[in-house]
């Protein structure tokens, strides 16, 4: 069997890349370990064709299209002569790509085509309180026409996505994202007590705002409490920092309290465990989530995780049984459910270690591996 995945973000040292990447990199060299030829196609991040075997995984990414306002057809069309070299020379059996990526590539007969749906354009929209953009919503649709199945990382973005997009019958699968349990494991490093921990993108959506909101509130109770927020700055429309916002207008409300705020900035994905190992309390207050895999990693170290009660929530964390939800949108909730962790240490523990053991059911990367080879059987 022989697995294309598309991505424009597949890690290379020295650039940044998103959570899609992460996904294809972990899935990607699973499935060779299962003796399945991986390729991943993509645009490049410099000005130049590159190809490289990294791991076992064929990695080809193509130079940029500099055409303005034409980008995306010379883009399309490389992409597309990619795919058929590599077909013709070992013929692929899945192409996989996120919602946008087959809008604009021609099939080819002996190829399936599956969407795997991370959160498209019609699925942040609501979350985002943006309209749709019609160029976008075009692909969308577009791309959701042409593909053969679907899966979804939860049963809510498969939910939440039906109410824009049709899925035309096809076949839909709920294959949860896997995390890396070899990098997210428990360490025998002491505890900070009073270490509130965030990792994630610095923006609204990721409730950082209620987090910050909900810190004066912890402060009364245990007066030595830090708030540590690790994670890049999301930018407005027009350029400014998120970040920039939050010191401006949310810290000074908290008065003496702002400075046990920190914004460490953005961390590499490895230097995550170490973040979250000296952590009482990780929190995740997200808006809008389609899976949100940093919940599932602080999990599998036996953190006591918070997360979200919305959306894929409940699938991920049973309250007060492997962690805790509470409403993102309610700075009050918050505070008493961090107030709640950090005040019973030991029953926190316990429900830590039940997350663990839970995470390593639902998100183990051979458990979820074996899940993927399965579907892609049954539609090819």
């Amino acid at each position: 069997m022989h697995i294309c995945f598309l991505t424009n973000e597949y890690p290379k040292a020295g650039f940044p890349h998103g959570g899609l990447g992460s996904f294809v990199k972990t899935m990607a060299e699973a499935l060779v370990g299962k003796g399945i030829r991986v390729t991943v196609v993509g645009l490049n991040y410099v000005l130049s064709d590159e190809t490289e075997n990294v791991n076992g995984v064929n990695v080809i990414r193509i130079q940029k299209s500099k055409v303005k306002g034409l980008a995306w057809y010379f883009n399309s069309k490389n992409i597309s002569k990619t795919i058929a070299a590599i077909h013709k020379k070992n013929p692929i059996d899945i192409v996989e790509g996120a919602e946008l990526s087959f809008a604009f590539l021609p099939k080819i007969k002996d190829i399936k085509y599956i969407i795997r749906l991370h959160g498209g354009h019609h699925f942040f929209a609501e979350g985002e309180n943006r309209g749709i953009n019609w160029w976008k919503g075009f692909q969308e649709k577009r791309s959701f026409k042409k593909a053969d199945a679907f899966i979804a990382v939860s049963n809510y973005v498969k939910s939440h996505t039906s109410k824009y997009l049709s899925y035309h019958n096809k076949p839909i699968e709920v294959i949860f994202n896997p995390i890396n349990s070899q990098l997210f494991q428990p360490k025998d490093v002491a505890i900070e007590v009073n270490n509130i921990t965030f990792a994630g993108t610095i923006c609204e959506k990721k409730g950082v705002r209620q987090l910050i909101q909900s810190f004066p509130e912890v402060k009364e109770k245990f007066p030595n409490a830090i708030l540590n927020l690790y994670g890049r700055d999301w930018l407005f429309p027009d350029g400014s920092s998120y970040v920039k916002m939050l010191q401006e207008i949310e810290l000074p409300k908290l008065g003496e309290y702002a400075k046990d705020v920190i914004f460490h900035g953005a961390v590499s994905f490895a230097e995550i465990p170490n973040i979250y190992v000296k952590a009482a309390v990780c929190v995740f207050p997200s808006h809008m989530e389609t899976l949100g895999l940093v919940a599932p990693e602080a999990m599998a170290m036996e953190k006591p995780v918070i997360f979200t009660k919305l959306g894929p929530g409940p699938e991920v964390i049973a309250n007060g049984e492997t962690g805790w939800l509470c409403n993102p949108h309610e700075p009050r909730e918050i505070a008493n459910t961090i107030i709640q962790v950090l005040s019973n240490p030991q029953k926190a523990q316990e429900i830590a270690k039940k997350g663990r053991q839970s995470v390593l059911q639902q998100f183990e990367i051979k458990t979820i591996v074996l899940k993927d080879i399965i579907f892609y059987k049954s539609i090819h």
